[in-house]
């Protein structure tokens, strides 16, 4: 017994020796954990915005901000593993989770980004800042140059969101915020904590967070879909989209382009599916980023060449049946509909497009759908990965081949109670239709 108990405090007294020998490192892995937490938590979070503001540049540089915090978080779990005291698993403490869960809470999407802009995101640039100036340049190399490009992404975000704070009062809402991070320490746990206001209220815990039923598209015009078979109703018609067809490729030209815009509905709907997954891996949320931003850039190939083209894109009404329908349904199911069946689905049509408008000599539109098919290739094989392990998230055992048909089904008869509910904007002589897509394009 005289031995074990010598072996044991002979263990813990070489422990405590190894300790102090790696005090430096503990101490600044343990700021690094807390702005991956943090950054982990703005990829979760702030997608929560993109569906809330009207404005689609505002929502295509959220994307961007959002895969980028992405990419943050990844290399710092990577560095981070690299030091001891770091940890090796990815679990978010919960006093950080609770400030990013009263963040998402102002119904008004501007006065949320102005939350997650004037507050949250200043916060980690003046955490990587500290970083910096506390580590030794030579010691910590590695983390240093990570920060220093952490840093100068975070100041563009901030110059990048600039002009669409302008006007937006949001100052009772960025004090809350702020005395909420206050009582905790601050970002880094490293401030001495403050108390909180007389008065104060967490939002968060009066009533959670839920997705609006409809997302947001500002001053756009605005309908259920844009796919038909009226030529005077609507821009897109299916059938012109086959071969049999034989269509015009100018014409074909725009009706895609309008296609492409309109994934700017994939992008409100996979937005969602970051919120309901708080514990999902890190590299879940990471290709689920890319996929987001990817949809984004494509949105913009048609956003962008539409009036290039001669297209008012005031004209062009926006689709918002898949979000209003998909909102409905559980995160794996969205999921499974987006990958599975919509993106699955699409290749045949757009590969005969795709050779269709080659016959154009568009370089910039061969160009776009090359990538727009490679992106979409890489967001199967995302489904194909990650479909199941978000199942698990759920609870859901069912086999996947099995949870994919039920989830077909599933969503047709979701359609039929939450879709076509949106009227259209915009008169049939005000919007953009198949037969004025020929007119623009030239074609009799």
């Amino acid at each position: 017994m005289a031995t074990t108990q010598s072996t044991d405090a002979e263990a813990s007294k070489s422990s405590g020796k190894s300790s102090r020998r790696m005090l430096a490192v503990m101490d600044m892995s343990n700021l690094l954990r807390h702005v991956f937490e943090y950054e982990r938590e703005i990829v979760r979070t702030a997608t929560t915005l993109i569906y809330r503001v009207g404005e689609p540049e505002l929502k295509y540089l959220l994307c961007q901000h959002v895969w980028e915090s992405a990419q943050h978080a990844r290399f710092l779990r990577e560095r981070g593993r690299e030091m001891a005291g770091f940890g090796s698993g990815e679990k978010v403490r919960s006093d950080i989770r609770k400030i990013f869960e009263e963040a998402v809470k102002p119904e008004d999407g501007m006065v949320a980004l102005a939350g997650f802009y004037r507050v949250l995101k200043p916060a980690l640039l003046e955490a990587y800042r500290y970083y910096l100036k506390e580590t030794d340049h030579l010691a910590d190399w590695p983390s240093k140059q990570l920060l220093q490009a952490f840093i100068e992404d975070e100041e563009r975000h901030a110059a990048e969101m600039t002009a669409y704070l302008e006007g937006v009062e949001a100052s009772d809402w960025a004090d809350h915020l702020e005395a909420a991070l206050s009582s905790i320490g601050g970002l880094l746990g490293i401030r001495e904590k403050e108390d909180l206001p007389a008065g104060f209220v967490w939002e968060h815990e009066k009533e959670g967070f839920s997705h609006p039923a409809v997302c947001n598209r500002g001053k756009y015009p605005v309908c259920s879909g844009v796919f038909g078979h009226d030529p005077d109703v609507d821009p897109i018609m299916r059938p012109w989209l086959e071969e049999k067809a034989n269509t015009d490729p100018a014409i074909l030209r725009l009706m895609v382009y309008v296609w492409l815009m309109m994934e700017l509905d994939a992008v409100d709907y996979l937005a969602t599916i970051f919120y309901d997954t708080p514990e999902a891996p890190l590299d879940m949320h990471y290709d689920m980023a890319r996929h987001l931003w990817d949809e984004s850039r494509h949105s913009q190939f048609g956003f962008r060449q539409l009036p290039r083209l001669g297209v008012d894109i005031m004209t062009v009404e926006h689709s918002l049946d898949l979000y209003c329908i998909l909102v409905q349904m559980p995160a794996p199911e969205r999921y499974a509909m987006m990958t599975m069946e919509f993106e699955a689905g699409s290749f045949p049509t757009k590969a005969y497009l795709i050779d269709r408008l080659h016959e154009l000599n568009d370089f910039e539109m061969d160009t776009l759908l090359a990538f727009d098919r490679n992106d979409e290739q890489n967001h199967v094989r995302y489904g194909h990965q990650w479909l199941k392990p978000l199942m698990g998230l759920f609870g859901v055992e069912t086999e996947v081949g099995e949870f994919v048909k039920a989830t077909k089904e599933k969503f047709e008869e979701v359609a039929k109670q939450f879709g076509g509910k949106i009227p259209h904007t915009l008169s049939p002589e005000e919007r953009l239709t198949a037969n004025k897509i020929k007119k623009i394009a030239g074609v009799n």
